[in-house]
């Protein structure tokens, strides 16, 4: 396998921008009301820990890829042989346009809740596609800054959520520790899911400059959205009471009703315009490692890759018309993201350590 030419690798800082990017997208919008459901109040507490057992696989990750010393192609290539790796790694290209098409049908069901309800899935999902394509033929780098400027440019709406707080009583979460134990850990699988985005690590691990030094920029990307998550779920929890959360769908979009600025009168306009670039990363990043993955496994041009994993994605967003469609969509895809992390990445780690012994012996 050719190894990555020094100008196509991005500086270790960076890899900070890549993750939040992945893990912020269409999961803050509305994921208070479905820990609430399983734990009550109490799953700020699964929120925090969820976030601090991601720090656990960040540190899996990079000691698969520094023993393999590559990205999870040449990772599967160390412990199975070449012909068995192929096998394995085309799983993952199937993986990430489930990443994709869940994503972009998502947000498009918002916009078609929240703004413009005769929006046609088909024409949104091509304009938007192309652009992705446009971003993903630049290359890495590109892709980078993509998700740099995603992070940086709508980081104001943080402000915003300073609007529901005098209407806020922190209170609504006492008393604390009311739950079960298996309540709290169903809340944990749900916002597990939602924190995921972090293993795509293993596909970019090789375009990092000096990927030692990067480990704390992971470390530290985690720990900002985690962060994010449970002082937003504090908020929420805050703002709203327990039996109102349960019938809002997207609870951030609902704080943001109440905001008045002199110059816009629906606040949560300019949100839901705002989430067109802070998705694009959940879009641009799986959509550029299936290529990567068709390049590496079929030695087809990427580029070419590009454009087959995006009418994929455009075919199958189009014809998931219904609500029902749309959340078994999303309950299936967190399924394969909790296989993949919470199972795949484990076991990964053990064979390679495996492997290693082996070949050491040898």
């Amino acid at each position: 396998m050719q190894p990555v030419a020094e100008n196509s690798k991005i500086s270790p800082s960076l890899v900070f921008y890549l993750v939040i990017g992945m893990q912020i997208g269409i999961g803050i919008l509305g994921f208070q009301r479905q820990i609430a459901k399983d734990a009550g109040y109490d799953a700020w507490i699964s929120v925090l820990a969820a976030g601090l057992s991601v720090h656990v696989f960040i540190w899996m990750i990079y000691k698969i890829t520094e023993t393999a010393d590559g990205d999870l192609v040449q990772v599967h290539e160390y412990i199975f042989g070449k012909k068995i790796a192929k096998l394995f790694s085309s799983l993952y290209i199937l993986y990430a346009c489930l990443v994709c098409i869940t994503v972009l049908r998502t947000f498009i069901e918002i916009i078609q809740v929240w703004m413009f309800r005769d929006l046609s899935p088909f024409w949104f999902s091509l304009g938007y596609l192309i652009l992705c394509i446009y971003i993903v033929f630049g290359g890495f780098r590109t892709v980078t800054g993509i998700a740099f400027f995603s992070i940086i440019l709508p980081s104001y709406l943080i402000f915003a959520f300073a609007y529901p707080l005098p209407f806020s009583d922190i209170t609504n979460i006492q008393p604390i520790f009311t739950h079960s134990f298996k309540e709290m850990t169903k809340a944990y699988y749900d916002m597990a899911l939602t924190f995921s985005g972090f293993e795509t690590l293993l596909f970019f691990y090789p375009f990092i400059k000096e990927p030692q030094k990067s480990k704390k920029w992971a470390h530290l990307a985690v720990l900002t959205t985690t962060i994010i998550y449970t002082v937003l779920t504090l908020l929420t929890f805050s703002y709203f009471a327990e039996k109102q959360l349960q019938e809002t769908i997207w609870p951030t979009l609902n704080m943001w009703k109440i905001v008045e600025l002199p110059f816009v009168e629906r606040f949560e306009y300019i949100g839901i315009a705002n989430w067109n670039l802070i998705i694009l990363p959940n879009v641009c990043i799986p959509l550029w490692v299936a290529s990567r993955l068709c390049k590496q496994i079929f030695h087809i041009r990427q580029q070419l890759g590009v454009i087959a994993v995006s009418i994929v994605c455009l075919v199958a967003s189009s014809f998931m018309n219904t609500r029902n469609q749309i959340l078994f969509l999303g309950e299936f895809s967190g399924k394969m993201s909790f296989l993949f992390i919470f199972v795949y990445i484990p076991f990964l780690l053990i064979a390679v350590m495996i492997a290693k012994k082996v070949k050491h012996d040898d």
